[in-house]
């Protein structure tokens, strides 16, 4: 039985208490600490006056990596979906010729 662990995530200078799972501390670490990375990147970069403006572009920045994932992952599928309809035409056409 897996109890739950209490955590604080610190994200654009606001900690959030977390009850989580022992085996996800890690991920949420590690993302955590991405987050704030891409924060003090963006802030560099660019004249931003409101940390919930940073917090906006650093969602849609990992919303749009997530989104190429999902079509590159998507488009081997409908590769492989290809193949496959193409084989079970070719293995119809064996069955019907006998």
């Amino acid at each position: 039985m897996n109890d739950l662990i209490k955590i604080k995530i610190t994200i654009a200078d606001r900690v959030y208490p977390l009850s989580i799972n022992p085996e996800q501390e890690e991920s949420l670490r590690n993302a955590a600490k991405n987050v704030g990375l891409m924060i003090k990147q963006l802030e560099q970069s660019y004249a931003v006056r409101d940390k919930q403006d940073v917090l906006a572009m650093c969602a849609l920045q990992y919303s749009t990596k997530l989104e190429n994932i999902s079509k590159e992952n998507n488009k081997g599928l409908n590769i492989d979906k290809e193949k496959i309809l193409e084989l079970i035409n070719i293995i119809d056409v064996h069955l019907n010729s006998y």
